[in-house]
């Protein structure tokens, strides 16, 4: 029987990497655990391979070659003991800066610590013996396939990523016998662009830009963004979080996040990432994805993850607006637009008959918070609620999606309307936010630019809305007791917050309906200085957050069912009702 390559697939894409990154050289140590992938390469022309009976004089051997030959060099050993004895050999390599890749077979982790023979703790390597160690388990599901590529294209780019050093892979073996494979799979490569590297061509004709958070634009990277949408016919998406107030941008949950997602527009051939996490939750599926970024790390919440381009978003833009002269238009921005333009006009024409909601609330609030301001936005269903609208270009939008927890949403905003008193701070965030976090308001420090408004739903909404886990599972109002926490400290009548905050120095006004709100609101936004801090409250209900998402998702459908019916009233319009009849029965036939 002819040898081939393991059917164990994490083994496989490991292999396949090795060849792409250019990894040829092997120092192999004799063993059982590491069978699978020593007579995968034994039987691959491509790997020159050397035989070394102990793992310390390996580990030294690869140090040479490495040194020689200017080449990544990777190491295999077994179980047991064996990568112990490379600690010596990758010590020297760590402190020489040699790129040597010692990948050690093992059984899974699970198996650690319950006497199992040959099975020692791999996690947590000494500091100085390698730069980084990551774990390739076996492979069960897409997202296993997609872990084990992201880590192993990061183990490798690792070796020589700023200084060169030595790197550690854990690579798990069920002991499959069956070397029956012939081809590896093909694997998404991920490279590292440097400023001094060289940059790959931009071939692709529909490209995004995805901005998550980021901190306020200067007006020179503004102004590069727009010259490269022009010359490469991008858009730019965003949520509030992005502080982008450049031209080109689309706000895009309405398009992405339609239950019935079929616009042209979402078919992104290639989008470039700025910026950090986004807590915007849209539903984008690009081919390609370029992640911009100075700490050059691989990040992959799109799972196609391309290139990272180690540098500032300046250097990016200036090097490829450098490049090309010709500018191709802004078309597939008008394609967003037009998308967005036709979903909002029907958001618009319902928001008569929207419940009372964050979503309601956060459409009449956009456009009235003053420019020259500061807002901070409530995770979950607050900042979702926004990101649906735009608004005015304020100064600074910030929420914390950082660690994502409700529990300092009230600091962070004072903390941002200290750091300058003669400018406004909003804060707008969900009852369960306010109560975890409700002390700083007594902070001696906050003066009259502090703003906030509670959508007080006496629950946390999130765990209640029709496509969350709780509701799919058929949890329904049994949701309320422990999971959404519902009853605490919400009445209308006899408000918590009201008592707590007009104790603590702040002005209170609050609305349950629209009416009352609209009533409101005008006190909350205005531009000039209050005497007092202010705390808006506004009670809603659960069922009607879940209505409101659901109407927004379902724009499309409305959509489609209003462009069926005007196609209705054209063609009787023209043949009459008794020809349109007869239209139809003959379609039928």
């Amino acid at each position: 029987m002819n040898s081939h390559y393991t059917i164990e697939k994490n083994h496989q894409i490991l292999i396949a990497l090795l060849k792409a990154h250019g990894i040829r050289k092997v120092v192999a140590s004799p063993g059982g655990t590491n069978i699978s992938f020593v007579a995968s390469i034994q039987n691959d022309p491509y790997f020159e391979i050397f035989s070394c009976i102990d793992e310390r004089s390996a580990a030294y051997i690869a140090c040479g070659i490495a040194s020689q030959s200017g080449e990544k060099v990777a190491l295999s050993c077994t179980g047991a003991t064996s990568s112990r004895n490379y600690y010596p050999g990758l010590t020297e390599a760590y402190y020489r800066k040699l790129p040597i890749l010692a990948i050690t077979s093992s059984r899974a982790n699970e198996d650690i610590g319950h006497d199992i023979p040959q099975v020692t703790d791999r996690r947590c390597p000494p500091k100085d013996v390698v730069k980084m160690s990551v774990y390739l388990p076996s492979i069960h599901s897409k997202t296993d396939e997609w872990s084990c590529q992201v880590n192993a294209n990061k183990a490798i780019l690792e070796l020589t990523h700023n200084c060169s050093g030595p790197v550690h892979i854990n690579l798990v073996t069920e002991y499959v016998a069956d070397l029956s494979e012939k081809d590896l799979p093909t694997v998404r490569v991920v490279d590292r662009i440097t400023f001094t590297g060289e940059f790959p061509e931009i071939k692709s004709k529909n490209i995004a830009i995805f901005i998550g958070q980021h901190e306020p634009f200067k007006d020179s990277l503004t102004a590069a963004i727009e010259e490269f949408c022009e010359k490469y016919n991008a858009v730019v998406l965003v949520d509030h979080t992005s502080n982008y107030n450049g031209k080109y941008k689309v706000y895009p949950f309405v398009v992405s996040n339609q239950v019935e997602n079929s616009f042209q527009c979402n078919n992104i051939d290639l989008m470039i990432q700025l910026g950090n996490i986004s807590g915007a939750y849209y539903k984008i599926n690009p081919q390609n994805v370029w992640r911009i970024n100075l700490d050059g790390e691989l990040k992959d919440p799109f799972h196609k993850l391309q290139y990272v381009f180690e540098m500032s978003d300046e250097n990016f833009f200036a090097r490829y607006n450098n490049i090309k002269d010709r500018k191709d238009g802004v078309t597939f921005y008008s394609d967003w637009f037009n998308t967005y333009h036709e979903l909002e006009g029907k958001l618009s024409s319902i928001m008569d008959i929207l419940p009372f909601s964050n979503i309601w609330i956060s459409h009449q609030l956009a456009s009235k918070i003053p420019s020259n301001s500061n807002l901070y936005l409530g995770i979950l269903n607050t900042l979702r609620s926004w990101n649906i609208f735009p608004g005015n270009d304020i100064d600074l939008c910030i929420s914390n999606v950082g660690g994502f927890g409700i529990d300092g949403g009230i600091s962070t905003a004072v903390g941002i309307s200290l750091s300058n008193q003669s400018k406004l701070t909003f804060c707008i965030l969900g009852d369960l936010s306010f109560f975890y976090d409700m002390n700083a308001m007594g902070n001696r420090h906050i003066g009259k630019n502090m703003r906030i408004l509670v959508v007080n739903n006496g629950l946390g909404t999130e765990f209640k809305i029709g496509n969350s886990l709780a509701m799919r599972a058929g949890l329904g109002d049994s949701t309320d007791q422990y999971i959404a926490a519902k009853g605490h400290f919400i009445s209308p009548d006899d408000s918590v917050i009201k008592k707590y905050v007009e104790s603590i120095g702040f002005d209170y006004i609050s609305a349950a309906n629209k009416k009352e709100f609209n009533e409101k609101v005008a006190i909350f936004t205005q531009a000039e200085s209050l005497e007092k801090p202010i705390v808006f409250e506004v009670f809603t209900k659960d069922s009607d957050e879940n209505d409101a998402l659901n109407q927004v998702t379902h724009l499309s459908s409305s959509l489609k069912g209003s462009i069926k019916s005007n196609a209705k009233t054209v063609i009787k319009g023209l043949i009459g009702q008794h020809g349109y009849e007869s239209l139809r029965q003959t379609i039928k036939k």
